[in-house]
């Protein structure tokens, strides 16, 4: 069953419930209005009932020179009239329904007027009974069949039954028709999708014109798929990428081992095995970057609140044992940032090692952090400004760098673990040397003064 029919299903559903609620409401409020109207109909005849009477004993003193007042019911519309002369006694009456001890009781005053259903002759009264106005001891009894309204409310139940069907029916027409117009940009998005799904292109322009939920449907599916492209494009580029700088150490490293494999006593083979291993060492390096990299990029991370300046201190410290020709500057203030220790302690080294690996002998690195910027200098040959906008790109490697030992994946890892903290990597425009900078936001209300 698709959307539209279920949506004319709930339309003419919750119409036809509520006509039914009105009906459940409204028969009853009619049956008690028509039962209301009997009852007020039998106290005016039963007020009636002396000017009646009067009435008869004059035509019965005309016709037969007697005053007496018939006792059989007289027939007046479809009201039945009796009035019983006293004295009242109980019993049951061939003429109308039976005395009882109440009736009695009404005729001598000491009960009240009341109402009550009896049946004579096969047809059920509303029977009104009340003592005759100004004749104490006297009972009139008028008297009404309550199959009188029967009809009315007959016709009023086939009416709001066939009135709870037709608007159901009228109600699940409308609303399929109106499901139909509103549900086309969701046919429109649904067939667009499956027409992604089928050709698999991402970049399928997909329909979010409207400002309502639809609309904002889709413009969730774009942002979706338009992510989705990018990240298999990364992904593509990514696996290009990384083929491309592993066959070049692969190739050199199967040629070493083949020129081993052929001649192991050859004085050479102390050097082939030294390149091998080193070309083992640069892939081994490759392999790892390129983990670190997805690690950083997609998988959740251990945080906690870091103090970038000690790690700064700790990368710095480690990087003068290793290259001790070179000078470090340290100018780092407290500053207390939320993170995966590990991801920031990496990010740091990539870029301390960086500008270690492009300073000279004697050279200069300054790293200095402040409230939550991390910068490193060197005091090597500087980024040409054509590339700064490059350096922190997945390998990438200017001409000038190319020399140097890397896998091009070292500035990426610092970018990736930036933007996976929510900060920013910029390389900045200086006169000598590079300014690699890394921004992450600081936990203020721990951070010491």
């Amino acid at each position: 069953m698709n959307l539209r029919t279920r949506l004319a299903i709930a339309g003419g559903s919750v119409v036809a419930g509520a006509l039914v609620l009105v009906s459940v409401v409204l028969y009853p409020a009619v049956n008690a209005n028509l039962r209301n109207q009997m009852d007020s109909a039998l106290i005016a005849a039963a007020d009636q009932a002396p000017n009646v009477a009067a009435a008869i004993k004059a035509k019965f003193r005309e016709l037969n020179g007697q005053p007496d007042f018939p006792t059989v019911p007289l027939g007046i519309g479809n009201t039945q009239l009796q009035i019983v002369p006293e004295p009242v006694q109980i019993g049951p009456s061939t003429q109308f329904v039976d005395i009882t001890a109440r009736d009695v009781a009404v005729s001598d005053g000491t009960a009240g007027a009341y109402f009550r259903d009896a049946a004579y002759n096969g047809v059920v009264y509303r029977v009104y009974t009340a003592q005759l106005p100004n004749a104490p001891g006297t009972l009139v009894r008028t008297a009404i069949p309550e199959s009188d309204p029967a009809p009315t409310l007959r016709e009023l139940a086939w009416l709001l039954a066939g009135s709870t069907v037709a608007a159901g029916l009228l109600a699940a027409l409308a609303s399929r028709l109106a499901a139909r117009r509103v549900l086309r940009p969701v046919h429109q998005l649904t067939e667009t999708v499956e027409l992604i799904r089928t050709t698999g292109d991402l970049s399928i322009p997909i329909p979010a014109d409207s400002r309502d939920e639809i609309g904002r449907l889709g413009s969730a599916f774009a942002a979706m798929t338009a992510a989705l492209d990018e990240s298999v494009g990364a992904q593509r580029r990514l696996v290009a990428d990384a083929s491309h700088e592993l066959r070049t150490p692969l190739t050199s490293l199967t040629v070493n081992l083949e020129l081993l494999s052929e001649n192991p006593a050859d004085a050479q083979a102390p050097l082939l095995a030294a390149e091998a291993l080193g070309q083992a060492g640069e892939l081994t390096t490759l392999v790892n970057d390129l983990v670190d990299l997805a690690r950083y990029g997609q998988a959740p991370f251990h945080t906690e609140d870091v103090r970038l300046d000690l790690v700064a201190e700790r990368v710095a410290a480690r990087a003068a044992r290793r290259a001790p020709q070179i000078e470090f500057e340290l100018a780092c203030a407290p500053t207390l940032v939320h993170g995966d220790p590990d991801a920031l302690e990496r990010a740091v080294a990539n870029l301390v090692d960086n500008a270690v690996k492009w300073s000279p002998p004697g050279g200069r690195v300054r790293v200095s952090v402040k409230a939550g910027t991390l910068e490193v200098a060197d005091a090597g040959p500087g980024i040409p400004d054509s590339d700064l906008e490059f350096v922190f790109d997945r390998f990438y490697r200017s001409p000038a760098a190319r020399a140097h030992p890397g896998s091009g994946l070292g500035l990426a890892i610092v970018r990736q673990v930036a933007e996976a903290h929510g900060g920013t990597a910029e390389a900045v425009p200086c006169q000598s040397g590079a300014l690699l900078r890394l921004i992450l936001p600081t936990c203020i209300e721990h951070a010491e003064p």
